[in-house]
């Protein structure tokens, strides 16, 4: 039987008509239209290859060498440079990457002018199809909504840029891409002043929360309202942030924030017409066959497989999610994206099954000596051994996880390995996996109802409203309570338990010991907000959050500092500081050199 998922992002010749472009130093330079002309694809066919080939940017460009730093996923700028991940495979493999792993940030790195490229031809991608729609006038059937979905597409990615180079970036509106094949944009006014452009971004997703059904009656990876406002409550979240005082930030929107995340929560439907709600376990959400509609995901990157392309399912890169070393039918690779110590210890839970508050005193869960040892007895948060793996605990169906044998260098990497998105033996016959360079076949969640819970929870810490941050924090918790990893014959060695405080329950199954609780009281604004970071950090590992946090937050500094200190007392690689006014990264040199005075360095890096 074919399981295979339908494909509802790609077409073939939507990306043979707007192809990418592929030098940094040319990101709004129109691309000639080749053999087919606009005036060809002004209809409804040719608009919606457009739009897919508009659509198919989240996917990023699995497979080439720069496809995790490329992808709206953001394992590398959210992940490895927030603390959570080690690129891992072996030193002095992708030089670039490693560089802002550790730190060693320069605005000629590779990494960040592929992303910036990439953010503006998706933006190009997205003018094109409202430049087309508006020429098309009454011939185009549905106008408003496919310009929706383009204006949605176009608030994601700008917005993807604000939180990766600062809010003052060029904005290129479809009267800047249709008057000249190179928009003479620029991120300053006529006296030299920043323009910020998060109002322009605002703009964009308002309209398209106006344009946008609620629902839809096929194709229903396409955007919603419900998705635009939740992306629109997100950025105005991210408006009123502290930053560091540089960004166009901490403005008076956290009221929009609450009454939009609010709404959708309360209110919003998936684009089938669910309602939006927690998904039953943690662990579901990322199993292909239960994650795709689970009421959970608002914002998805929808991921299909065909069997004949291996980098059809790798958000991250195709040759980046398998281990080294891995034997067929397992999928092979670089031994890349390795969890940190430092992550592993923050899942550390005390006799309440609350997080450690110290949780760098306490010895690292797994050492390397001549085999890597595991303690599994140190009571953990269960959502540890789903999102990593660790030696002596079972991995998916795989058997035990592994430990040397896979990891291509562990005084590079550490001793842990990905597993949130990795695949089973039993989806790579059900799901026609290939033998090498693939991850799991589940969407990629970009924006899901826990993250809202958490961003309700931090506005209303900042209401000083704790009690109601309280019983956010407290809802996702709940739920992680509702899965663990359990014991296998042959695999576990020991008796372990789960500690379930939440619901009162003690099983003795475990694969190792867990022990998860509420909070009771949280008696300051301190206390909040160490639990609305730590429970940020434990539900959303490995999802392209964490760096971003802690920009915001305005204490990017501090804490990867501290992360430093820890992580390299186990790797050597890390001795770099941290720059406390690193809260975005350098627009890359190639574009300010070819923008003819166009474009000014962020103040953060001048």
């Amino acid at each position: 039987m074919n399981n295979m998922k339908k494909a509802l992002l790609y077409s073939a010749m939507a990306l043979a008509t707007l192809t990418m472009s592929s030098c940094g130093d040319d990101f709004l330079v129109i691309d000639p239209a080749g053999s087919i002309s606009e005036g060809t694809l002004i209809n409804d066919q040719g608009i919606d290859f457009v739009l897919t080939g508009a659509y198919s940017t989240l996917y990023g460009v699995g497979g080439q060498w720069n496809a995790p730093n490329n992808t709206i996923a953001n394992p590398i700028f959210g992940d490895v440079v927030g603390g959570d991940y080690n690129e891992g495979s072996q030193q002095g493999d992708q030089p670039d990457w490693n560089a802002l792993e550790i730190y060693s940030i320069t605005a000629a790195n590779s990494y960040l002018s592929s992303k910036w490229n990439y953010i503006y031809e998706a933006v190009k991608r997205c003018n094109a199809v409202i430049s087309m729609v508006n020429k098309g006038g009454d011939k185009i059937a549905n106008a408003d909504q496919i310009i929706g979905q383009a204006l949605f597409l176009k608030g994601l990615w700008m917005f993807e840029g604000i939180k990766t180079f600062g809010a003052a970036i060029p904005y290129v509106t479809v009267e800047d891409y249709e008057a000249s094949v190179d928009p003479q944009v620029s991120n300053v006014d006529e006296n030299g002043n920043y323009v910020y452009i998060w109002d322009k971004v605002e703009a964009d997703l308002q309209e398209a929360m106006q344009k946008l059904p609620a629902t839809w009656d096929s194709d229903f990876g396409r955007a919603t309202k419900w998705m635009a406002e939740a992306l629109l409550g997100k950025l105005d979240l991210y408006w009123s942030s502290p930053y560091n005082g540089t960004n166009g930030s901490n403005a008076a929107k956290l009221a929009e924030a609450k009454t939009h995340l609010e709404n959708v929560l309360n209110n919003g439907v998936d684009a089938k017409g669910q309602k939006y709600r927690l998904a039953n376990t943690y662990q579901e959400l990322f199993l292909p066959d239960t994650s795709d509609w689970t009421g959970e995901s608002i914002i998805d990157i929808q991921l299909t497989l065909d069997g004949s392309n291996v980098n059809t399912t790798a958000v991250y890169g195709g040759y980046y999610t398998g281990f080294n070393g891995g034997t067929a039918p397992y999928p092979t690779g670089w031994g890349f994206f390795q969890p940190s110590y430092n992550y592993v210890n923050s899942m550390i839970t005390d006799a309440n099954g609350l997080p450690l508050k110290d949780f760098t005193s306490v010895p690292a869960l797994s050492m390397d000596g001549d085999e890597i040892t595991s303690d599994l007895n140190t009571t953990t948060d269960p959502r540890l051994d789903i999102t990593i793996g660790r030696h002596g605990v079972p991995f998916l169906d795989w058997g035990s996880t592994p430990a040397k044998s896979w990891i291509r260098q562990t005084t590079t990497g550490g001793v842990y390995v990905s597993k949130k998105h990795q695949s089973r033996v039993g989806d790579r016959g059900t799901y026609s996996l290939t033998n090498y360079g693939t991850s799991n076949v589940a969407n990629f969640h970009v924006l899901r109802v826990a993250d809202v819970y958490l961003m309700l929870a931090e506005i209303a810490i900042r209401n000083n409203d704790l009690g109601t941050a309280m019983n956010y924090i407290n809802t996702v918790r709940g739920r992680a309570a509702n899965s663990y990893i359990a014991a296998e014959a042959g695999i576990t060695d020991g008796s372990y338990t789960f500690v379930d405080k939440v619901n009162g329950t003690t099983k003795t199954d475990a694969a190792a010991n867990y022990c998860i609780g509420l909070y009771t009281s949280l008696d300051s604004t301190a206390d909040a907000w160490e639990a609305l970071k730590r429970e940020r950090r434990a539900e959303l590992c490995q999802e392209g959050h964490r760096w971003f946090d802690l920009a915001r937050w305005g204490e990017v500094g501090s804490v990867l500092n501290n992360f430093v200190a820890y992580e390299k007392q186990f790797l050597a690689k890390y001795k770099n500081s941290y720059d406390e006014n690193w809260i975005c990264f350098p627009i890359p040199n190639s574009e300010i050199q070819t923008a003819e005075g166009r474009f000014v360095q962020n103040v953060n890096w001048k």
